[in-house]
């Protein structure tokens, strides 16, 4: 009977605190297979239907953002431009809570803007505009979080991006990114 009492009194405290986290904020580095490379996102996710045991439900706003110079030399006349490409969406994410690990996938949509400024370098004035390109794309998302502390939890992430829901004259484009990061729970 005491045993009993000990482990229904844990499995409480345990599902009571980490396991159910009704919102989280979170930061991460990300890393891509395109350029820009590197970059920063940030992430909210609200937590709904958390009265079942295993299961964890939530809808998640993320938001990205990299950017890179390029610079190219050609009869020593050097050309550079500013690549900036930042993105929003919504996703549904569904996990499991197994001990301290907690296992997700999700599906998402979104939108990217990708912006290309030019650079006037050493007296030379570039006759080229400004381009801003957006597209809408869906994702697909697989990661896994750590409880280390019931408020702060790692995670590690892949994310898949097509823009095959973009008008027809963008090109089909397919990327991924894989993310390293820290969310808070509340």
């Amino acid at each position: 009977m005491r045993r009993t009492v000990t482990i229904i009194t844990l499995l409480i405290v345990v599902f009571s605190t980490s396991a159910f986290a009704q919102l989280e904020i979170g930061a991460s580095y990300e890393l891509r297979d395109e350029s820009p490379k590197n970059g920063f996102g940030l992430r909210v996710q609200k937590g709904f239907l958390d009265k079942l045991p295993l299961v964890n439900l939530g809808l998640r706003a993320h938001f990205s953002y990299f950017s890179e110079e390029n610079s190219a030399s050609e009869s020593g006349v050097t050309y550079s431009r500013d690549l900036t490409n930042y993105d929003f969406g919504l996703a549904l994410i569904g996990g499991v809570n197994v001990g301290l690990m907690q296992p997700y996938i999700g599906l998402g949509l979104g939108s990217e803007t990708v912006d290309i400024k030019p650079q006037d370098l050493e007296g030379v004035t570039i006759s080229e505009e400004d381009q801003n390109e957006s597209n809408i794309y869906w994702n697909a998302i697989v990661g896994a979080k750590v409880t280390v502390i019931p408020l702060i939890k790692p995670f590690i992430e892949y994310r898949y991006s097509n823009n095959s829901l973009s008008e027809p004259e963008v090109a089909d484009l397919s990327t991924g990114r894989i993310m390293f990061g820290v969310s808070l729970s509340f």
